[in-house]
């Protein structure tokens, strides 16, 4: 029996596994290979696949997507993100269509079709962008979730377009009935995913588990899914929006990991394909025939949209490089305005011509992600650097001033600290304590001010500048360390602090471990990396509760931090200790602070009483990219600082279900 998908099929993987085996090489993001893949195959190439036939996979593969997204979050977390799924992701979807939509008025077409065309490129990629911050570990920094709360309002926004696009084009003349129809739709699946997430899924789900069969749990899970799904597009609503609900019911349940990790293998099979067929609708011909009014469609696109993510960022109070970084991932045009452009042409609302530009504009804007997502914080870095040194060069305060220059004039022998984060600054406090000769380079106005007005040397600058590097006399330094967390400048600054001295003791703080052995590499003494000094810092912590004596302690600490951080990952034994026996009945945890009720966020440790009320231990705050381990009864907890505590389980149960 002759199967024509199984051909089309064998060609499609094949190829993308070429493709995406190819760019792994050179270390490139596997989405770009199977967007090039779709270009090989599909009618604008070598012609090997309809793109009809792979239509269906790819929209399972959306659906999937959103779904495992859905089970990630959770209505709590969506609810704690709401200002910026709502007003960040309003602003950015109102002006996009706005600036866009007047932009092609003013080219001689109609208000509407103007409108429909703003319509299309004010929708980012949802499976593009949360793809490449997933695989980065991004999804849970600050640009992440920002990203995420305005691809989702993007995802909502989209049903009331296409419902709107039949009454542009005159197609109705009941737009209240309408209307008033998406509102009582979009209340009642509300309220039924509340109360499905509250009520009957977690029931559901714990007969299930009972059964113990895991080919029983995925079927279940699956159902669940694509039952939302369909529902939802039944009422007028979109597959992909129901999808995302679905993951939501379920990630109210404690079987969410579970089901998010049997999905998983589906997910990422049925989105390759996905993104393979996005690549087959790129008319090559038309591409290379319009190269230059494309390219530069791109450009302004690109500029305008990141520009508007940004200031509806920076609008709801987040910090400049994080608004910036959010509006470079929401530069290009999605998959969901390949849906809405269909239903344009329906309505004689888009051209055929028109529709050739918009979609080389979003495939190629989607090829280009990977690219720009890559160099987005550096970018994000360096326009931050410069803002701040024009306004601080208007003020007259750039470099260093009077009083530091003339304490700086004789320096030698002296410490540099790069960056006066919580790391640098606490640094600082043990020279001046101890009476060592330093100085700190710090790129934030504000802080700058901060530390002068403490009596701490200062100069206000970009480490990467070897002028600012020659005004804190590095090359008669005994000790640079650099505490800052961007990876990117980290390295520029080993290169910079070389050039000027070879015989200086440079440390390094960084993130993780397998980043270790590349500084070292370019120049660095020493590096400590924060994912181990945590482990580190705990594991000493559970030995001291348990009697361990102190030297065994040292002895295992000494060993980890010789061996390059290599001991607790290899299978070299431990020292033994009777107190180790008693590990088993003790827990080591680390849960996220996601409650606003008042009780903990904003109130010091001190005032909390953490062990005496809830028989924990706190050992150390991490605050974004910052681990605090210095832990003082002043120190306040904020939302979403990651605790690590220790105690039994009771005790932690108990404390996780407040904060949750």
């Amino acid at each position: 029996m002759h199967l024509p998908i199984l051909q089309e099929l064998l060609i499609l993987f094949g190829f993308s596994a070429l493709v995406v085996f190819l760019l792994q090489k050179l270390r490139l993001p596997s989405i770009l290979g199977f967007l090039m893949t779709g270009l090989i195959i599909g009618p604008g190439g070598l012609g090997l696949i309809d793109v009809n036939e792979v239509e269906i996979l790819s929209e399972i593969g959306v659906i999937l997507l959103l779904f495992v997204i859905g089970m990630e979050l959770s209505l709590k977390h969506l609810i704690s993100i709401r200002k910026t799924v709502f007003i960040g992701g309003f602003f950015q979807v109102g002006i996009t269509v706005l600036v866009t939509g007047a932009a092609y008025f003013l080219m001689g077409n109609q208000i509407q079709e103007a409108v429909f065309v703003g319509f299309l490129f004010s929708l980012s990629s949802t499976a593009v962008v949360l793809k490449i911050l997933q695989d980065r570990h991004e999804i849970s920094l600050p640009h992440g979730r920002n990203a995420l709360a305005i691809l989702i309002f993007q995802d909502i926004i989209v049903v009331p377009m296409m419902l709107l696009t039949p009454l542009m084009a005159g197609k109705s003349d009941n737009i209240g009935i309408e209307i008033t129809t998406l509102l009582i739709k979009t209340l009642i699946v509300v309220i039924l995913t509340i109360l499905s997430a509250r009520y009957l899924v977690p029931k559901l789900m714990y007969s299930i588990v009972q059964t113990k069969s895991k080919e029983l749990f995925l079927i279940a899970t699956i159902f669940i899914c694509f039952m939302v799904a369909f529902l939802t597009s039944q009422a007028g609503l979109s597959l992909a929006l129901g999808a995302f609900l679905a993951g939501l019911i379920i990630s109210e349940s404690e079987y969410s990991h579970q089901a998010t990790g049997i999905i998983l293998p589906f997910k990422e099979l049925f989105t390759s394909i996905f993104f393979i067929s996005v690549g087959m609708l790129l008319d090559i011909e038309f591409f290379f025939n319009n190269f230059l009014v494309i390219m530069l469609i791109i450009i302004a696109v690109a500029i305008i949209k990141a520009a508007i993510a940004t200031t509806a960022i920076l609008i709801l109070r987040y910090p400049p490089q994080s608004a910036i970084i959010t509006g470079i991932s929401l530069f290009q045009v999605g998959e969901f305005a390949f849906i809405l452009s269909k239903v344009g042409l329906d309505h004689q609302l888009l051209d055929t011509q028109t529709n050739q530009y918009f979609l080389a504009v979003s495939i190629v804007s989607m090829l280009l992600t990977p690219f720009v997502i890559i160099f987005a914080e550096k970018i994000a870095v360096q326009s931050v650097s410069r803002v701040r040194f024009l306004k601080n060069t208007m003020q007259g305060t750039q470099g260093a001033d009077a009083e530091t220059g003339a304490y700086l004039a004789d320096l030698e022998n002296h410490l540099v600290i790069i960056g006066c984060g919580l790391n640098g600054s606490n640094l600082a406090k043990a020279a001046r304590h101890s009476d060592i000769p330093f100085v700190v380079i710090e790129l934030d106005p504000k802080i700058v001010i901060e530390e002068k007005e403490k009596g701490n040397p200062v100069i206000f600058g970009d480490a990467t500048n070897e002028h600012i590097l020659d005004v804190a006399a590095v090359h008669r330094a005994s000790v640079v360390v650099v505490a800052i967390s961007d990876l990117i400048n980290t390295k520029e600054i080993i290169r910079k602090v070389r050039n000027h001295s070879k015989s200086v003791f440079l440390i390094i703080r960084t993130r993780y471990v397998n980043e270790i052995e590349e500084l070292l590499a370019l120049g660095a003494d020493e590096v400590i990396p924060e994912e181990f000094e945590t482990s580190v810092k705990i594991f000493s912590s559970v030995l001291h509760s348990f009697l361990v004596p102190e030297e065994e302690i040292e002895h295992i600490i000494k060993l980890a931090r010789a061996d390059n951080y290599n001991l607790f990952a290899s299978r070299r034994k431990l020292p033994k200790t009777v107190g180790l026996k008693r590990l088993q009945d003790f827990h080591v945890t680390c849960l996220t602070v996601n409650q606003d009720s008042g009780r903990f966020v904003g109130h010091s440790i001190g005032e909390i009483q953490l062990r005496a009320k809830f028989g924990i231990t706190l050992v150390s705050i991490q605050r974004e990219d910052q681990m605090i381990f210095n832990i003082t009864p002043e120190e306040r907890i904020l939302q979403h600082d990651k605790l690590y505590i220790l105690g039994d389980q009771d005790h932690i149960l108990q404390f996780y279900k407040m904060i949750q």
